[in-house]
């Protein structure tokens, strides 16, 4: 006896369910397996599911559900750097090895203004996985669009972190400078 099909409302629902449950971001061919239908139409659920309001975030590991949390006070900071894209591991290890979370990548375009990619780099194998992907993919950074400037916004549960990461990129020269 072969399996109901969902309905779309059903398989929707189902999604938030997994994502919900889910401490790790779920691909979308993941997700495409769990709920018997293709990618393309979890592409499709994940827009009609944004498109409600719910905070799915698509990152390059996966997709993931945005929780808000109130008993646990997280801070953020933006800084602007520059290197090579030879450079690119090494500062993104650089900054997840100092305890914060590499949120996202921000250029900003000549012609279309800020362009974000949300990355949610939280550790090595996040970052790994990252890298891997750029290089199966011969996708090119963002930042090669700039010369290589480029923003983050790093986050952390504690202000030190961020001191330290912000500290560890000056030491390296990766941290933009407006006067050279």
């Amino acid at each position: 006896m072969g399996e109901k099909k969902l309905s779309g409302s059903e398989r929707r629902e189902l999604l938030l369910q997994l994502l919900n449950q889910a401490s790790n971001p779920l691909t979308g061919n993941a997700l495409a397996k769990k709920a018997g239908v293709s990618r393309q139409v979890i592409v499709q659920d994940i827009s009609l599911l944004k498109a409600t309001g719910e905070q799915i975030i698509a990152t390059s590991q996966g997709y993931l559900l945005f929780r808000h949390t109130q008993n646990n006070q997280t801070f953020k900071r933006m800084i602007v750097c520059q290197h090579t894209p030879d450079e690119t591991a090494e500062e993104l290890y650089l900054m997840v090895d100092q305890g914060v979370i590499v949120r996202n990548v921000v250029i900003e375009h000549p012609v279309y203004g800020d362009l974000e990619a949300t990355l949610m780099l939280k550790d090595r194998h996040d970052v790994k996985e990252f890298l891997d992907k750029i290089h199966t993919t011969n996708a090119p950074y963002l930042s090669e669009l700039t010369d290589g400037v480029h923003i983050h916004t790093l986050e952390s549960d504690r202000e030190e972190k961020i001191e330290s990461c912000i500290a560890a990129l000056e030491a390296r020269g990766f941290i933009f400078n407006a006067d050279l």
